[in-house]
Parts: structure tokens; sequence; C-alpha cells
């Protein structure tokens, strides 16, 4: 996969890991920035507005979870996390604030790069994709074109994950989606993580939609999820 001039922003302290990262993203092509610290790299991301942000949590005048925080949910910019801390609830920290993707240390760079490749070939996708850009339903309304969504005409902000979780089972009404199946569409063939991703994007999502969540996104036990409605006629 040969990327068209992709930036990429790497925040790390760590000079090694900088330097090997480095090596192995323009290998393929991107052209990287890197930050040393949390507040450097809100700067630069300003500034420079990358396609992808690599960051690590452990960072001084403000780690990776801040940073993470001040960026969500006005900068859609995808953003894989690196970080030491290896425990679930970590990693579900990491997703809830609109981590793309949680990668553990130590890692191999070439690995970072592919999920790194992955998640823009999916925005690529998922840009680009036919079919139909607009879903109504009752009190929700969900642009493809936009990625946007409305829940009682107020938009509602989504990760990029979140978004494409949601349009996924939106576009297949009654469609019950295990959640290999949903790692697949939305995560992609070359997805690393754990299962259990999903879960915790559907609790995010549900909290986010409200009482329309309810509503429409069902469990269905023992397999997976699905959204359950009857489409709305659009106007």
């Amino acid at each position: 996969m040969i990327l068209p001039d992709y930036d990429v922003l790497i925040i790390d302290d760590d000079n090694h890991i900088i330097r090997i990262l480095k090596e192995y993203f323009e290998y393929e092509n991107f052209k990287v920035h890197t930050a040393q610290s949390g507040k450097e790299g809100l700067e630069k991301i300003d500034s420079i507005k990358p396609d992808l942000i690599v960051l690590d949590i452990m960072l001084p005048e403000m780690d990776g979870w801040e940073v993470c925080q001040k960026l969500r949910p006005a900068n859609k910019t995808p953003i894989i996390i690196l970080s030491a801390k290896t425990k679930d609830s970590d990693r579900i920290t990491g997703l809830e604030l609109g981590a793309d993707d949680y990668v553990t240390k130590p890692f191999s760079p070439k690995e970072v790069v592919a999920r790194a490749k992955a998640v823009l070939r999916r925005l690529d996708q998922s840009k680009d994709g036919a079919g139909e850009d607009i879903l109504e339903y009752d009190n929700i309304s969900i642009n493809k074109n936009e990625r946007s969504v409305k829940v009682y005409g107020e938009v509602v902000d989504l990760t990029p994950k979140e978004f494409d979780l949601l349009w996924t089972l939106a576009s297949s009404p009654k469609i019950v989606f295990d959640r290999e199946k949903l790692l697949k569409k939305v995560w992609g063939y070359d997805y690393f993580g754990d299962i259990r991703t999903v879960d915790t994007h559907i609790k995010s999502l549900r909290k986010k939609l409200g009482d329309q969540a309810d509503k429409y996104i069902e469990t269905v036990w023992g397999v997976g999820y699905k959204f359950e409605t009857d489409k709305k006629d659009k106007k």
C-alpha cells in the first residue's frame, strides 16, 4: 500500500522510540513530524493538521489521556495510542477517550505502521464508499458524507470509530452482526486488538445517543448487536 503524502505526528518523549518509528514510517512514504510533550503535541496538531497521530501516554507537561480529552470530540484525526499500560481498564480508557487503536509496549514498529495504514485505509474507504449517503430514522439522522449524526435535530459528536460502527449497524437494519464481523467491517481484517473493543465502543455510542440508543441498538445475547427499527421515508 503506497500512501500519498500522509502526515503522521509522533508524540513521545523517548528519543529511541521516535527515531525507530520515524525510520519505519518514512520507509512507507509518510511525512513524519515529532513532539516530545503533550503541550508541544497539541501545538503541532493545530499547526500541522496531521492525518494521523501516534500518541504516548506517559508524557511530560500533559499526559496522553489529557491530549485525547482536549482533542475529542472537535478533532476527528485518527489516534493510535502507545502505552506501557497493559491492563484492560487502561485500554478501555483510551478507546473511550476516542483513540482508534491501542498498542502496548514493547511493540514492533512494523506493527504500528501496519495499524496506521489500516486506520487510514478504512478512513479513505468510508469517504469514498458508494451507496446511500444519508440514513433517516425517527429522531436520528446519519450523514455518511459529512460523517455527522443528529439526534432530535442536535449534532452528536462521535469518534471516527463510533461513527463507523453506527453506520455499519444502521445501514443494515435488523441484521445481526456478531462481534467478529463488526471487527472486520469497522476495524479491518488486519486489526490486532481485542474483541471487547466492540463492546467498549457500543457502550460509548449508547451513552452519546441517549434514549435513542435504547430504541435502536439492540444486544443479541450470545451473538452481537443489531439496529432494530423500521426505516422512515425521506422527505
